[in-house]
């Protein structure tokens, strides 16, 4: 499922708003969770997002290292389209994340026990980590956190 291309600009410093015509084809089939491709002269960033309403209008957070690297300012107009995210989390899985918690079936159960938002928050966490053996680190430290029953986001990510 995908939705027609569109022309919008920045209603804030980190958002735009969707059509609400576009905004239905996913939010009446229960998709939240899209993925948003922008393309900008030439260039295009891809990356998943939530539709969110406020103020009766469905908009899409756009941070601004996506805005940089496309070139985007304030006044620009850029195209758009929506497309269904299939990923089972809503973001893309870091391997190093998958691989710890599939060798650790008890941190795996609890990790799916999560929220969706506190999962997508943990995996978010590892995917700001640049270096491959940092992510493994930490991915264990969050397995073993979850292990000894800790939920506090801060408190997950530090080593006891």
């Amino acid at each position: 499922m995908k939705s027609s291309i569109f022309e919008t600009s920045l209603t804030s410093n980190h958002s735009f708003i969707i059509p609400d015509k576009t905004a239905h084809l996913f939010i009446d089939k229960k998709h939240k969770r899209v993925l948003v491709k922008i393309t900008y002269k030439s260039k295009s960033v891809t990356y998943h997002a939530a539709l969110q309403k406020l103020k009766g209008s469905y908009y899409v957070t756009f941070n601004t290292s996506n805005q940089k690297e496309l070139g985007i300012f304030p006044s620009d107009y850029f195209s758009v389209q929506l497309l269904k995210d299939t990923s089972k989390y809503g973001v893309e899985m870091p391997e190093e994340f998958e691989a710890v918690l599939q060798s650790d079936l008890e941190a795996s159960e609890i990790f799916e026990s999560l929220t969706d938002g506190k999962k997508r928050s943990l995996i978010y966490f590892i995917l700001r980590i640049k270096k491959t053996q940092t992510r493994i680190d930490k991915a264990l430290i969050i397995t073993e956190n979850l292990k000894m029953g800790i939920r506090d986001q801060r408190a997950l990510i530090k080593r006891i």
